[in-house]
């Protein structure tokens, strides 16, 4: 998504907020190809709030990064996934585990509805705030994590994934080396906001700054503990 949601804020209507049953199953099938395929190595889990909305901010730099979290996080979740991804059979298939279809050309309204009903209903959602796979070193944050965590007053758990840079997948080169460690490490919960709720874009504007010092600090943390 491009920029700030504008115009009325209507809230999302239940028939179009993503299943939560689905992003159930949807974690069961991550922790199999997580535990499965590679030797993952979780810190901080119970950072990350038992209940109540919750956006979860991951560095982005693997094409199974969606994946790892879901299998990881200690509850479901539902990720904003470019509608490039929705190809075929995964189409239906992502749809059915309560991920969000989210069009990054320009302002996708209906996905901004549908992320707003995740919060809204209490449940957890997964955001890759650099919008697209690339050094995964929170560089470049897009403005909608701080529209969100305003808007629905959740707050923010930064989430570091560090996979092997020595070598990558024969098969897949964007995929870590099967059966190498990955380190998902959870940061602390923080509110984006100053407190005053206001939705201006100077507000979101200075929210998205203060997310970026936090989601920068907690990598450089992550990076010292795991030795990454």
């Amino acid at each position: 998504m491009r920029g700030h949601p504008r115009g009325r804020e209507a809230g999302p209507r239940v028939s179009d907020t993503p299943s939560l049953k689905g992003a159930a199953v949807g974690r069961r099938i991550g922790i199999g190809l997580m535990y499965g395929l590679w030797k993952p190595r979780v810190l901080g889990a119970w950072k990350v709030p038992a209940t109540g909305p919750v956006i979860l901010a991951v560095n982005h730099s693997h094409i199974i990064d969606g994946p790892m979290l879901m299998g990881t996080a200690p509850r479901p979740l539902h990720f904003l996934i470019k509608k490039e991804a929705y190809v075929g059979p995964l189409g239906p298939f992502l749809e059915g585990i309560g991920q969000v279809k989210v069009d990054r050309s320009g302002t996708d309204r209906s996905a901004v509805s549908r992320a707003l009903g995740v919060l809204e209903n209490g449940g957890a959602l997964g955001i890759f705030p650099e919008g697209t796979r690339g050094e995964g070193d929170f560089a470049s944050l897009r403005a909608g994590l701080a529209y969100f965590a305003v808007r629905a007053g959740a707050p923010i758990v930064p989430v570091a994934v560090f996979a092997s840079t020595e070598r990558r997948s024969r098969v897949v080169k964007a995929l870590p080396p099967l059966k190498s460690r990955v380190d998902i490490v959870f940061g602390d919960a923080f509110d984006a906001g100053d407190g005053s709720g206001r939705r201006t874009r100077t507000a979101l504007d200075q929210a998205t700054v203060r997310i970026q010092d936090r989601l920068t600090a907690h990598l450089a943390d992550a990076k010292r503990l795991t030795g990454r």
